[in-house]
């Protein structure tokens, strides 16, 4: 049975998700004792979060109901229990809910935590159930605060920036706006009210934030801050209104980090290395990121928004972002920084299929492109003298998923054509 995927477990909120949600929270009550609950603004919120308070409690847990607020806030409160539960689908549609399970430290639950809630749900039996120890929930009211606090040490002194935040009606709604403001921004709120119903897809891509770019534009703001449905994700806007990529916001966190190395995710941009950093890269998902910050380095996070900063916890914090963007826009103009950093041409795409014979089409690909260096950790990068291609089969839908960054336009999209091209016969000869 394999109910996590890269980023916890999502699916429509339906019966079936009503029943997991006990059946996840029976099985974290066993292994874990005191456990803190928090859910974003989704309108299937409180019946999830009823459902899993259940089975923990029932499970013989103290369960701890921190209400609605971010997942790098529950992150924050999750040092002192246990194991902390997340009710989220973070940037999926507000039909979906799901579950993040977050260790104290913050970092989600390793691939062999959830097979451990897994093998239980499995196999139910296992599950120790008995009415005498049986708990009763609890409140849990310092989490805001206590995150509130930890930001506002980092960034002490008032930032005289005027603000446009977007939190898209979610779970970052009164946290972002209210940190930035403590630290002297004039803050213009967009979507800055709880509702299961987001005003626009939530997921803070540069399609989805027209009304951001045109607010920092006509009110004439230093930067634009922007939300994913429950703010481990952060994205930027600068003074003239353009969207920040996930690779340039990368590269300017790494800058402010003052460390040498950092870690992201290996379809990140090569502009990292160029900018003399010294990378690790990792599989795409924060998770992955979070776990090998665990071995030691100051910053580290993937180009989708999620920025990780160890020194508060290993969950991705977007309301942390927000307040070091805005430290960052306090002492140079963001357009200034952006355009000093180096930007190569970026083909994506992805074919419908799959090819069963995994090991052909990887010989296929490097007989064919002959790439000067090969990398398997996820997919596979075929590394050229001016860049790269990455091949992965997609983890939710029969896909094959392509990137392709050179140091030029043409040479990106030879790349691109020249491995659709091999996956296309790959997966006709199937």
């Amino acid at each position: 049975m394999s109910l996590f995927g890269t980023s916890g477990i999502r699916r429509v909120a339906d019966r079936d998700l009503v029943q997991l949600a006990l059946q996840v929270g029976m099985a974290i009550g066993t292994l874990h004792k005191r456990v803190v609950v928090g859910r974003d603004t989704r309108t299937s919120g409180n019946a999830i979060r009823h459902a899993v308070t259940s089975g923990l409690l029932a499970a013989g847990a103290n369960c701890s109901d921190a209400g609605v607020l971010p997942t790098p806030t529950l992150a924050v409160a999750a040092s002192e229990f246990e194991a902390g539960v997340m009710i989220t689908a973070s940037h999926n549609p507000p039909q979906y809910n799901g579950l993040k399970v977050l260790n104290p430290d913050g970092s989600a639950f390793s691939p062999s935590q959830q097979k451990q809630i897994e093998e239980l749900i499995g196999q139910p039996t296992r599950l120790d159930i008995r009415w005498e120890r049986m708990q009763t929930d609890q409140v849990y009211t310092k989490a805001v605060e206590k995150h509130i606090a930890r930001i506002l040490h980092d960034f002490p002194g008032k930032k005289k920036l005027k603000v446009v935040v977007d939190c898209g009606c979610a779970a970052a709604y009164f946290i972002s706006p209210e940190v930035l403001t403590r630290m002297g921004c004039e803050v213009i709120a967009l979507n800055c009210h709880a509702s299961g119903i987001f005003p626009h897809d939530v997921e803070p891509i540069e399609a989805n934030l027209g009304d951001l770019m045109s607010a920092v534009k006509q009110n004439g703001a230093d930067l634009g801050i922007a939300h994913d449905g429950d703010a481990d994700r952060v994205m930027a806007v600068d003074d003239r209104g353009r969207f920040i990529s996930g690779d340039k916001l990368l590269a300017i966190f790494a800058r402010n980090s003052g460390s040498s190395s950092i870690v992201t995710t290996i379809d990140a941009s090569m502009c990292i290395e160029d900018i003399g950093f010294k990378v690790k890269r990792t599989k795409v998902g924060d998770p992955y990121v979070s776990e090998e910050l665990k071995k030691g380095g100051g910053f580290g996070g993937e180009p989708s928004g999620a920025w990780v900063f160890p020194r508060v916890s290993l969950c991705p914090d977007g309301i942390y972002g927000a307040a070091c963007i805005a430290d960052i826009a306090s002492r140079q103009k963001l357009s200034e920084m952006v355009d000093s950093l180096p930007s190569y041409p970026v083909v994506r795409g992805s074919i419908a299929g799959t090819v069963r014979e995994q090991t052909t089409l990887i010989e296929r690909l490097k007989t064919e492109l002959k790439p000067e260096t090969v990398d398997t950790i996820d997919g596979l990068k075929l590394v050229f003298k001016d860049g790269w291609l990455l091949v992965r089969p997609s983890g939710t839908e029969p896909k094959i998923r392509i990137t392709a960054e050179a140091r030029d336009q043409l040479s990106a999209r030879r790349y691109f054509d020249q491995g659709s091209k091999i996956i296309n016969n790959c997966i006709r000869e199937n």
